[in-house]
């Protein structure tokens, strides 16, 4: 399928603006940059933000979905923020974080973890998986079924998500009912065919890509660590079940695509689904392209599905 005619537009405008010259300012550009796409915010029943106890006060924001019946426990996504472990908040991710409520059903827990170069793996993922650990041990007083609990993520949020679900089955942490990985970031390697046709011109370029890796490891040799680059895993056996969602015009395409594949090979129920005539971040859309919905259609699909009661 071709590009989507609004994404293409945005991408001409894109591709001749100036890169930033600094960390800090490609920070505030993307802040500005993906909430300039974002729309209308979406009514939600409530948000609430928890500070987790321990050395680093961690906050945990929870989105409980509009029309929810409180009265009885919810399902829950514990949910990493993309920007390449070094990008993004938890205030840039409130508008996607409604949606993907409000489609799924789920109380959204967002974890504003740490960000990289200033903390590097495996600190966010550390961060990450103690708040999943926290929900799950609080799920009566946080109105949640701890037996529909899920993870997910976007991009490199995607790739805690995937990699918190190894942490738990390896470390016997929190049983865990599904995994919901958008346009993920799972292995260390920019060789793909994706990769080959998306280098650049498409929003995420590859050097981007390596930009923000770099940023996340402490040294090259820990792109070999399957909590750092899940699809590097030996084994993928008794992981939970896997939604995961592909942009067609993105190059981490191909890695989503070889991981939904992997877990099948191992015996886990994983579905791949593409969202044509997309790019990387397309959870950000909604103000900008009618296509953009296709991601929380088909999200919202599968964990109401596997979240089921």
């Amino acid at each position: 399928m071709s590009l989507d005619p609004q994404v293409a537009a945005f991408l001409a405008l894109a591709n001749d603006a100036p890169p930033p010259a600094s960390l800090a300012d490609l920070r505030a550009a993307t802040e500005t940059g993906l909430r300039q796409l974002h729309g209308p915010l979406e009514d939600v029943a409530s948000i609430r933000d928890y500070v987790l106890p321990g050395e680093h006060a961690l906050t945990v924001r929870a989105y409980v979905p509009a029309g929810a019946d409180t009265g009885k426990p919810l399902p829950a996504i514990v949910f990493a923020h993309g920007g390449g472990w070094c990008l993004c908040s938890l205030d840039l991710y409130d508008n996607p974080c409604r949606a993907l409520a409000n489609a799924t059903g789920c109380v959204i827990f967002s974890v504003d973890y740490r960000l990289a170069p200033e903390h590097k793996f495996p600190v966010p993922l550390n961060d990450f998986y103690s708040a999943l650990c926290w929900v799950a041990q609080h799920g009566a007083a946080l109105g949640i079924d701890v037996n529909r609990l899920a993870v997910g993520g976007d991009s490199a949020g995607g790739n805690l998500a995937a990699a918190a679900a190894l942490m738990a089955r390896d470390q016997a942490g929190p049983a865990l009912a599904h995994q919901l990985l958008l346009y993920p970031a799972l292995d260390f390697a920019f060789d793909t065919p994706s990769y080959q046709r998306y280098a650049e011109g498409h929003s995420l370029t590859r050097e981007a890509m390596r930009f923000c890796w770099s940023a996340y490891l402490n040294e090259p040799a820990d792109g070999a660590q399957p909590y750092a680059a899940p699809l590097r895993s030996t084994s993928l056996k008794d992981l939970p079940p896997a939604t995961v969602l592909v942009c067609e015009y993105d190059p981490l395409h191909d890695e989503g695509e070889a991981y939904a594949r992997y877990l099948r090979d191992d015996g886990v129920a994983a579905q791949c689904v593409q969202l044509d005539g997309m790019i990387h971040a397309s959870m950000h859309m909604l103000g900008l392209t009618p296509a953009a919905r296709g991601l929380f259609d088909v999200a919202g699909k599968a964990m109401r599905q596997a979240l089921a009661a």
